[in-house]
């Protein structure tokens, strides 16, 4: 899996997880982004609050286009992004590849406007 594979394909419902063997190859493929249990999780730091809510802004379009919506915690200088599948493992959550598609997605974003 390359990170461009991830790139040109689109979130769609699933209720497929991935299974663990598959998991370090995607993590791989999405630099920065680790396993936190059932989702994979990023932190992106910023210079000031401004910069901060500019991100924010600037992934909204991109998660309700993939509808795929992470957790995000917010602070002055600083986003958490959480991603998980809600619909996966019967309905108790997981990662599957739409969490890895928007992942490779937000850090595009973040390179082109901030890196």
């Amino acid at each position: 899996m390359k990170t461009s594979d991830l790139l040109a394909k689109k979130s769609a419902h699933t209720e497929i997880g991935l299974q663990d063997n598959e998991l370090p190859t995607y993590l791989a493929s999405t630099p920065g982004w680790t396993q936190d249990g059932p989702r994979i999780v990023k932190t992106y730091n910023f210079k000031n609050y401004y910069e901060t809510l500019a991100f924010v802004n600037a992934i909204a379009f991109t998660i309700h286009e993939e509808d795929h919506h992470p957790e995000l915690v917010v602070t002055y200088s600083r986003v958490v992004v959480k991603f998980d599948t809600h619909t996966v493992n019967g309905g108790k959550g997981g990662i599957s590849e739409n969490d890895f598609i928007c992942a490779a997605k937000l850090d595009v974003i973040f390179t082109q406007t901030f890196g």
